[in-house]
C-alpha cells in the first residue's frame, strides 16, 4: 500500500514581482468577454428552441435571461384592454436563476482567470491577486450595466389568436397552445378560450424591464462568489502567502464536490438529449435543458439527499410544474415536498436517492485520493476526511438549495381589483440542507477514505502544493 511522503517545498515566486497590469487587463477582458458571450449563446439557443423568439425580439429577452443568470432582477408587467376599455394591468414577479446559462459563463470565466494566475509561480502576491480580481469585477460590472440597459422590451400578443376562432371557440388553442412549457393549457375548453379571446380584444402587451441597481449589486456578488469558489476548487492554482493550508485542508474536498456536481449536470444533459431523440418536440426539450436543466438536476440531487421543500402552485402557472410534483403542491396547498411523499406518487423517485448516494460516495473517494495521508492511521485519516467533506457538503448543499429555489407569481388587476391570481414556487429548507449536508458529507468522507486507504489510492492524486504544507490537522 503506497503512502505519499511530503515533498520538498517548490521554489516560490519572487515576492517583489510587480503587478503585470497589461496581462491583468487582457485577462479581465478575455474572461468577461468570453463569459458573457457564452451565456448569450446558451440563452439564445435555449430561447429559440423554446420558441420564445416567435413572441418578441430575441435580443432583449436574451439580455434579460443573462442578467437573471447572474442574480439580476427582471420585472414583467402588462396592459390589457378589457372589452375595449383600458384600465387593466397585469403584474408579475420572477425570482429564479437560469442556472444552465449562469453555469456556462461561470466555468469559462473561472477557467480563463485561473490560467492567468498559474503564470505567477508557486505563490502569487496579495497585490497581484487583488488587482486581477478587482479589474475583472469592474469590467464585469460594466458589461452587466450594458445588459441591464438592453434588457427592456414589450411583447405584443394578438388576442385574436389566443383562443383560436374567437367566441365560438372552435380553434386549436392558438397562442396558448404554442407557448413553450404551458403544457395542455391550449387544450382548455374551446368556449373558455373563446371567452378569453373576447376579453383580450387583440390589445394585450407584456413588457419586462431589468432593475439596474439590484442587478448590478447582485452581479458583483455573483462574480466574487465565482472567483472564490474557483480559487478553492482549483488544486493547481497558486495562492497568496498564508493561504498554503487551503491546498491540503480545503481544496481536495471542494474540488471533489464540484466535480461530482458537474458530472451530475453532464449526466442530466445526456438524458435530455436521449429524451429529445424520442420526443415529438425535441427542440423544446433541448431548449429547456440549456436554460434550466441544471436547476432540475441539482433540485433532484437535493431531494435525493432528503432535503425537504415547501411548494405551492396555483392558476395556469401550475401547469409548469412537472409530474409528480404537480400532484403534491398543486392547488396552492403549500404542502411539504419530500422524496418519500413523491415516491408514494411515483416509485421511480427513489432512483434520485440512489443517484445522490452514489454521487456522494464518489465525492468521498475522490476527496480521499486528493488528500495526502501524511503517515497517519486509517481511522484518523478517515475521520479527518469525514470532517472536511462534511463541512464542505454542508455549505455546498445549502448553496445548491438556495440557487434552485424559485418563485413565479402573476396577477391581473382590473381597475384595482384582482381578477386572476397565479403562481408557482418551490423553496428548500436551508437549515435542513446544512444539517443533512454535514451528515452525508461526513459519512461519504469516512467511507470514501477507508475505501481509498484499503485500495492504496489514498493521496495518490495529491498535488505537490498539498504535499508541502505539512500535516496541520494532526
Amino acid at each position: 500500500m503506497s503512502r505519499t511522503p511530503f515533498a520538498p517545498a517548490p521554489d516560490l515566486a519572487d515576492p517583489r514581482r510587480r503587478v503585470p497590469w497589461g496581462s491583468a487587463l487582457a485577462t479581465a477582458v478575455a474572461s468577461v468577454g468570453w463569459a458573457f458571450g457564452c451565456m448569450a449563446v446558451v440563452a439564445v439557443l435555449g430561447l429559440h428552441l423554446l420558441g420564445a423568439d416567435a413572441q418578441g425580439a430575441l435580443a432583449p429577452m436574451t439580455a434579460a435571461v443573462v442578467t437573471m443568470a447572474v442574480g439580476g432582477k427582471v420585472n414583467p408587467a402588462g396592459d390589457l384592454s378589457v372589452f375595449g376599455v383600458s384600465g387593466a394591468e397585469g403584474t408579475a414577479a420572477i425570482d429564479i436563476f437560469p442556472l444552465g446559462v449562469g453555469l456556462a459563463g461561470a466555468l469559462l470565466l473561472s477557467w480563463i482567470f485561473l490560467r492567468s494566475l498559474r503564470r505567477a509561480g508557486a505563490q502569487i502576491s496579495w497585490g497581484e491577486l487583488a488587482a486581477r480580481a478587482a479589474m475583472l469585477v469592474a469590467l464585469f460590472t460594466a458589461a452587466l450595466w450594458g445588459l441591464t440597459w438592453a434588457g427592456h422590451d414589450t411583447i405584443s400578443i394578438n388576442g385574436a389568436t389566443l383562443g383560436g376562432s374567437g367566441g365560438g371557440g372552435g380553434g386549436s388553442g392558438g397562442i396558448l397552445g404554442s407557448v413553450p412549457g404551458l403544457g395542455d393549457l391550449g387544450d382548455l375548453d374551446p368556449g373558455l378560450l373563446g371567452g378569453l379571446n373576447d376579453l383580450a380584444k387583440s390589445k394585450t402587451s407584456v413588457g419586462f424591464h431589468v432593475e439596474t441597481g439590484v442587478s448590478l449589486a447582485s452581479g458583483v456578488l455573483w462574480v466574487l462568489a465565482v472567483l472564490v469558489i474557483a480559487l478553492l476548487a482549483s488544486r493547481h492554482t497558486p495562492l497568496p502567502p498564508g493561504w498554503e493550508v487551503l491546498h491540503r485542508e480545503v481544496r481536495p474536498t471542494v474540488s471533489a464536490l464540484c466535480s461530482v456536481l458537474l458530472l451530475a449536470v453532464v449526466a442530466g444533459f445526456a438524458i435530455a438529449v436521449y429524451s429529445a431523440i424520442t420526443d415529438d418536440h425535441p427542440g423544446r426539450i433541448i431548449g429547456s435543458a440549456l436554460v434550466g436543466g441544471v436547476n432540475g438536476v441539482w433540485l433532484g440531487t437535493a431531494l435525493g439527499l432528503f432535503v425537504p421543500w415547501q411548494g405551492r402552485a396555483t392558476g395556469p402557472l401550475a401547469l409548469l410544474v412537472p409530474h409528480p410534483l404537480d400532484r403534491l403542491i398543486g392547488g396552492g396547498s403549500g404542502q411539504p415536498a419530500t422524496i418519500s411523499r413523491l415516491a408514494q406518487l411515483d416509485g421511480r423517485m427513489w432512483l434520485l436517492v440512489v443517484a445522490a448516494v452514489l454521487m456522494m460516495l464518489a465525492a468521498g473517494v475522490l476527496a480521499a485520493a486528493r488528500t495526502p495521508v501524511g503517515g497517519v492511521a486509517a481511522w484518523r485519516y478517515a475521520g479527518l476526511c469525514a470532517l472536511r467533506l462534511g463541512v464542505t457538503t454542508a455549505v455546498g448543499l445549502s448553496v445548491v438549495v438556495w440557487l434552485t429555489s424559485f418563485s413565479v407569481n402573476a396577477d391581473l388587476s382590473v381597475f384595482g381589483f384582482d381578477a386572476v391570481g397565479s403562481g408557482v414556487g418551490l423553496h428548500g429548507s436551508l437549515a435542513a440542507a446544512v444539517i443533512l449536508g454535514a451528515i452525508w458529507g461526513a459519512m461519504a468522507g469516512a467511507v470514501g477514505a477507508l475505501l481509498a486507504y484499503a485500495t492504496g489510492t489514498a493521496g495518490g492524486q495529491a498535488t505537490p502544493q498539498a504535499l508541502t504544507t505539512g500535516y496541520v490537522s494532526g
